[in-house]
């Protein structure tokens, strides 16, 4: 069974934070802002009107941006009013049920290049209004309505409707939003009791709770100090002090034109502090405090489709932290508040005098270098190392692996590079050209061409992953998703290039395994599984658990078995944490289908489909739980009522194939495996099962007409190619069956 998982879809692109060490602290309790600023006027002043403070703000005359003076929104033929009836704020606009329906506004989301509104619904509920006000300038655009989904129209029905549960604040959005915030959900009743100490990310959202920094500050003077470091204070009161770039300066060398950092970073706690929030992820338990290890309490996004590029250029909506871990910068010990400053969140510097901190500018900010003229776009440090793309319609973020630009990558493997993103009248092929007539062409393989051909299941690319995975001098996250790629390519020398894996010295390492661990079998997993239970982090410990879940640990001793037992309760744990997701639903229901509880299995199933009815899986696995009851004729039921329900069908069309297949109602079967291999999403075992279908009935002629198509766009296929080899040595082809047989050797 595969591994379902959730990701935040909303936050701010902003930093605020600085690197520190980690201690441990009496309990401490959160203060609010107003607190500090009576000691901390400077910083609170900078804070003020920042992004951070106002993330989320009650709606009043003074957060609301959007014009809601009688005005009105088409999309694609539902017309939203925006109006104000005795102070408050209201829309009427397309309710769950597709009906005009009046709102009151309760919360503004976000200030800057968009505002969104959150509305109150029964059960705790806040969901997210997908018609944003464009906070820009009339110059720029703005000033407008706008709709989120502009060219897709999302009816009531549909799983982006802003009704919908993918629109939802409590799971979705408020986590980073507003400070020390606990989601409360509760399974049985399906009901929200968020809570927040702060309605906006103040203060302590990055400092933690401040109660114990009072009482320090109030009750000790300065002669006391070590006294009180002695009885756990010696970070003032704090769980963390950022304080590691203290005494930090960076020293030119002239040569190069780059900077060095006089000591090494010696921890990575204030990056992990901004990747809470400012990175792809899912939360996997309450509790996260500044300071705290990233992997302890999220599941990081590694570099997949569709999120990066082959190479590890943003493509989906990242928030910074996976971009900026890949970068030169990040290994040389950069850190968020290196270049944004942490309160009010601008930029230390503006345009290149903000890269001009550690790089000469006699050497980097010169036509010479950048091969523009000076003062356009082109001459612009970010416009070739952090080229942008833009999101939510309006808001454009720049990627943070501040990469060397690489057509010469465009060419070979189709990825997007700076250069033409401006010269689009231009090839990949004469960016690369110019590039290399002006700098030598890189001599050391860049680890897009292992992921690349990971991906598209290239010749040689168990060596080339085994080779990334092995190669500590390259970005851990890179080493972790090539880990990802590895199992379906495993053999005896790639099994131990996993098994170093499990016991790499970088998290993500051992995290990109423990995501991989359920595509190999089961019966050669606990090699690699077992290790992991003994990881630091527990995202990585539950993930390895969840794999041995139905696997017999007997001969293993004593030690993992209980390991095994504390890391399947905190995945339990974790998962009964995001139960408002039909992913933690049927994650829970597969755990009880393979510990023998059906009955709960099924009861979680159905939970998830009522939950979102568009949730694919859930159908898959209810149904596959019902073949295990000996019960098709209720999976037949439930597949055929799912095919009104979901909008990718191909799937649940595929499955009613085979549950035909055995009842041995072939014509059924056919009718349902042709339209999944059909289907715009199908893929290689969709078609290939078809094909088989077809064969059995009879047709093998047209078995071999749909191998044969399917060979052009899955060349490497084994499977294809093996039934191409059998369905046409069956019909007397020898030619053609000698023909694919040589491909196989």
């Amino acid at each position: 069974m595969f591994k379902t998982t959730t990701f935040l879809l909303f936050s701010f692109l902003l930093f605020g934070c600085s690197d520190n060490s980690h201690t441990t602290e009496p309990s401490a309790n959160y203060v609010g802002s107003q607190q500090c600023a009576s000691c901390h006027a400077q910083e609170h002043k900078a804070w003020q009107n920042s992004h951070h403070d106002l993330a989320m703000q009650p709606a009043t005359e003074e957060t609301v941006a959007g014009d809601f003076n009688n005005t009105t929104f088409n999309y694609f033929g539902t017309v939203s009013e925006f109006f104000k009836k005795d102070d408050q704020f209201f829309v009427r606009t397309d309710g769950p049920d597709g009906k005009l329906t009046e709102y009151p506004i309760a919360y503004t989301f976000g200030v800057d290049p968009l505002q969104q509104y959150l509305i109150k619904f029964p059960k705790g509920r806040y969901q997210v209004l997908n018609i944003a006000w464009d906070t820009r300038s009339k110059q720029q655009g703005g000033q407008r309505w706008f709709h989120l989904y502009p060219d897709e129209h999302i009816k009531h029905n549909g799983e982006l409707h802003w009704t919908g549960i993918n629109q939802n604040w409590n799971f979705m959005c408020a986590d980073c939003h507003s400070t020390n915030l606990h989601k409360n959900y509760d399974l049985k009743t399906r009901e929200y009791n968020t809570s927040w100490s702060e309605i906006d990310v103040g203060c302590e959202a990055c400092h933690g709770p401040a109660s114990n920094h009072i009482a320090w500050s109030e009750s000790k003077t300065k002669a006391e100090e070590t006294k009180v470091e002695t009885k756990g204070m010696a970070n003032k009161g704090f769980s963390i002090a950022f304080n590691e770039r203290k005494n930090i300066h960076w020293k030119m060398n002239v040569e190069t034109g780059n900077a060095l950092r006089s000591q090494k970073k010696q921890t990575h706690t204030e990056i992990e502090t901004c990747a809470q929030c400012h990175s792809r992820r899912g939360t996997i338990r309450h509790g996260a405090r500044p300071g705290d290890a990233l992997l302890d309490n999220f599941k990081v996004s590694l570099l997949t489709e569709p999120l990066y590029h082959d190479d590890g250029q943003i493509d989906g909506e990242v928030y910074v932290y996976g971009s900026f871990v890949q970068s030169k910068m990040y290994h040389a010990g950069v850190t968020c508040s290196n270049c944004h400053e942490p309160h009010n969140l601008k930029l230390r510097a503006e345009g290149n005098d903000l890269c001009a901190q550690c790089h000469l500018p006699e050497k980097y900010n010169t036509q010479q270098h950048h091969l523009h003229k000076t003062n356009t776009d082109g001459a612009q440090c970010v416009s070739c190392h952090m080229p942008e793309k833009t999101y939510m319609e309006v808001d454009p973020r720049r990627d943070h692996s501040l990469r060397i630009p690489r057509p010469d990558l465009s060419v070979r493997i189709s990825t997007p590079n700076a250069c033409n993103n401006c010269h689009t009248d231009k090839s990949a092929q004469w960016a690369a050209d110019v590039l290399a007539k002006k700098y030598a062409t890189p001599d050391k393989p860049h680890y897009a061409e292992a992921l690349h051909a990971g991906r598209q299941v290239l010749p040689g690319a168990e060596k080339l992953l085994s080779q990334l995975i092995l190669d500590e001098s390259q970005p851990a996250i890179a080493r972790a998703t090539a880990v990802t790629l590895l199992p379906p390519y495993l053999s005896r020398e790639s099994a131990s290039v996993l098994q170093l894996a499990a016991n790499d010295k970088q998290a993500l390492v051992g995290f990109g395994l423990a995501n991989t661990l359920d595509t190999i079998a089961q019966q050669h997993r606990l090699p690699f599984a077992i290790p992991l239970l003994y990881d630091d982090m527990r995202s990585t410990r539950i993930l390895a658990a969840s794999s041995l879940t139905g696997s017999s640990l007997q001969g293993n001793g004593a030690e993992v078995a209980a390991r095994f037992k504390q890391s399947i309760d905190e995945y339990v744990k974790s998962e009964l944490f995001n139960a408002d997701r039909p992913e933690s639903l049927v994650n829970l229901a597969n755990y009880y289908a393979q510990t023998g509880d059906r009955q709960k299995a099924k009861k979680l199933y159905q939970h998830a489909i009522s939950t979102a009815s568009f949730y694919v899986p859930a159908y898959l696995y209810l149904a596959d739980l019902y073949r295990a009851l000996n019960d098709d004729a209720a999976g037949v039921e439930l597949l055929k009522k799912a095919l009104f329900k979901v909008r990718d069908k191909a799937a649940i069309q595929h499955a009613l194939g085979l549950v035909f297949v055995r009842q041995k109602k072939l014509p059924q079967a056919v009718n349902y495996l042709r339209m999944a291999a059909e289907s715009s999403v199908s893929n290689e075992r969709y078609i290939y099962v078809y094909a088989i279908a077809l064969n059995s009935t009879g047709k093998a002629e047209e078995a071999v007409d749909v191998l044969e198509e399917a060979y052009k766009k899955f060349p490497r296929s084994v499977d294809i190619v093996n039934a191409l080899v059998s369905i046409n040595r069956e019909i007397g082809n020898e030619s053609k069956a000698n023909q694919y047989e040589k491909i196989l050797h």
